[in-house]
Order: C-alpha cells, then structure tokens, then sequence
C-alpha cells in the first residue's frame, strides 16, 4: 500500500470518527430528564407500580435519551406542596389527584354519586368520554396536559369503634375528609362530622380517638395505611375515584415532538392498563381487608337509594355555585340513573 492510499485511508478514519462524535454528541444534546411524582403512593403501592410502569415505558420507547426520576409519596412534601410544585414546572410528570385550590372547577372530579357503576365510570372517563372531554379542558386552563384517569374504584368510610349505613347512623361519628371541595361536604350529609387532618397523621389521630376514622377512600388506601387500628369499612361508593395522568403543559411542549408522542404513548398504555385490571385489584384489596379481620359493610339498595337522594339534593347545587350551571347542566345530562 502506498503513502497515497494510507493518507486517504487516515482521512476517511479522521471523518468517520469526527461523524461518529458528532452523532454522540447530537444524540447526548438531546436527552432529557424529566420528574415523574404523586403525592398519592409509596414505592410498592399499585399507584407506585404504574409510576414506575410509566417511566420505564418511556426510557425504553425513547431508547434512553429520556430518563426518568420517579419521586414517591412524601419524598417532595406533602399534598398541596408537591401539586403546586407540578403547576410551576418544578415536576413535569405526576401521576395526580388534583388539588382545586388553584382551580375549584376540578372539583367536578369529585362529583358525589355522578357514576353508580364500573361500567358508567368506564364510559364517562375514557378517552372520547363526556367526563373526559371537561377533565381535558379544565387541566388545560391551569397550564397541564390530561393524558387520561388511572381508575380507582368507588370509595367509602372506614372506621373503628361503630360504623353506620344510614345518615341519622352516622351522627356522632367524626371522620377525617381530604382537603378538598366537596370531600367534607358529601361526608356531612351523609350525617358524619368531618376534621381535616393530614394524611400523615391520621394513623395517629384514629389510634388516639382524635377521629373515628378515615372517609372518601376506596378499601386499599384504608387497609393499607389503617388495617391495625380500623375495624369496618363501608362502602357508601359517594364518589369513583380516579387518579389522573398528566404533564406540565410547559414541560410537555419542550419536548421534541417525537418525545412528545413517547410519553403520551406510554401514558395511554398506562392508562388502558389500569382501565382493564382496577376492578380486580379493588376486589383483591377487598378480600385482603377481610381476611385481616375488616368488617366490609356494604349498603343496601334502600340505604344507597337514600345516600343518593340526600347528597344530589345538598351538594350538587353547592357545586354548581363553584364549577358553573354548565357543567353541571353536563353532569345532570349525563349522571347515572338511579
């Protein structure tokens, strides 16, 4: 091989090696990494699990050049705090439990009695829903992203001590609601006094008899956190509770769009994800309450018919005063029939 060919050969080394560089370097340039939080849900938990389920599927979709940190419940503050973190960028992934303090029209989330069945919730919530079509345009005013709900199931009131399935039943009994329009309000009409505690000091305050118990979860929340010192679980089902999938709008639109698409893709596979196995995992959390001794009460058709009536008659023109005749004209047009 002559000088010639070994100078052309040592050239077209110096540009492969220069293209490949620069290939790394435009593939490093752009990576991101983003902060997916709940307030909601320790590592284990399933809201942990789909946290982690969404994070992987986005690393893996992306290749990499997304990484995803994954902050569990209390590891950036309580509640409101990580919440108001998310609404000004600091989080860009949650998966949520809205906070209405900025926003009280997200309180329709929480409408009492709206959906009276896994199969009305289903069709409400998913995507082309009527709820989710309001849900979508709500976040997007408060500068988020709905991607879709992570179902939960229908919720209910544990305590110890006594329980009650009627509403002249449950006077005298105090319960811990969530801090947000209309938990308290529901709880009250359904005859219960109601305290306002943080979610990290209910375990003590059930244990002291600061309350009776715990109200507006569904089981796994209760027999998770509560199982040593609650005995009864009823299930008066006032609300389907739902977590939410959602982006920064901010932060979601810094993305490429091919990254874009990445996370809702994975968002959506979540979502379907949670859609087809929640009401399994409700009934598993269930029987695990029961086999621990929780005395799971269910409300009979007479006591659900009265609940219904009551809350719908008391609360939802209170909402309606917060959300809007709109919305609730939507609601009324759409609720489940009793």
């Amino acid at each position: 091989m002559n000088s010639t060919h070994v100078k052309k050969i040592a050239v077209l080394a110096v540009c492969f090696l220069g293209a490949f560089a620069m290939a790394v370097t435009s593939v490093h340039a752009k990576s991101v990494t983003l902060k997916l939080a709940t307030a909601d849900g320790s590592k284990g938990t399933p809201a942990g699990n789909a946290m982690e389920y969404w994070a992987k599927l986005i690393e893996e979709k992306s290749s990499g050049t997304i990484k995803i940190n994954v902050y569990f419940q209390g590891e950036l503050g309580g509640q409101q705090e990580v919440f108001d973190q998310f609404v000004m960028g600091d989080i860009d992934l949650m998966l949520s439990w809205p906070m209405t303090s900025y926003d009280k029209r997200i309180s329709v989330l929480y409408t009492p009695y709206m959906v009276l069945s896994w199969e009305d919730a289903m069709a409400a919530y998913a995507p082309g829903g009527w709820l989710n079509k309001i849900i979508d345009g709500l976040f997007a005013d408060l500068g988020l992203k709905f991607f879709g709900p992570w179902p939960e199931g229908f919720n209910g009131i544990a305590t110890r001590g006594s329980y009650a399935t009627t509403i002249e039943g449950a006077k005298g009994i105090k319960v811990r609601t969530p801090p947000a329009f209309p938990f308290a309000h529901v709880v009250q009409t359904l005859g219960y006094q109601t305290a306002d505690i943080a979610w990290n000091e209910l375990y003590t305050a059930i244990q002291t008899g600061v309350v009776d118990g715990d109200a507006a979860n569904i089981i796994f929340w209760d027999y998770e956190y509560f199982r040593d010192v609650i005995q009864y679980y009823v299930h008066t089902k006032q609300q389907f509770m739902t977590a939410n999938l959602v982006a920064n709008l901010e932060s979601f639109n810094r993305l490429s769009k091919e990254n874009r698409d990445i996370v809702a893709q994975a968002a959506k596979m979540v979502m379907e994800k949670q859609f087809k196995e929640g009401r399994d995992l409700d009934l598993y959390y269930r029987q695990k309450a029961i086999d621990h001794g929780i005395k799971y009460i269910p409300l009979s058709k007479e006591e659900h018919t009265a609940a219904i009536k009551a809350v719908r008659a008391e609360v939802w023109p209170e909402m309606e005063k917060i959300v809007g005749k709109k919305l609730m004209d939507q609601i009324r047009q759409n609720a489940s029939k009793m």
